[in-house]
């Protein structure tokens, strides 16, 4: 899925949903930096695109709340 995609898809979700899967997403994080601290990692790839996955919701996220204190 691209980007562009996914970032729509993430705007169509609610702030629960957002954050359940935030907290899905830095979970796996968490699971990958453990792999990789002790050499069972394979996939060192992976790892980058799920932090630019976290950064995403987070940023989704930030724009739904802010839009919800203003309006």
């Amino acid at each position: 899925m691209k980007a562009t995609e996914q970032l729509t898809d993430l705007r169509g979700r609610s702030v629960e949903d957002l954050t359940q899967r935030l907290q899905e997403i830095d979970d796996q994080v968490f699971r990958l930096r453990i792999q990789k601290s002790m050499g069972q990692l394979e996939a060192g790839h992976k790892l980058k695109a799920v932090r630019r996955d976290l950064a995403r919701v987070r940023t989704v996220l930030r724009e739904k709340q802010t839009a919800q204190a203003a309006g």
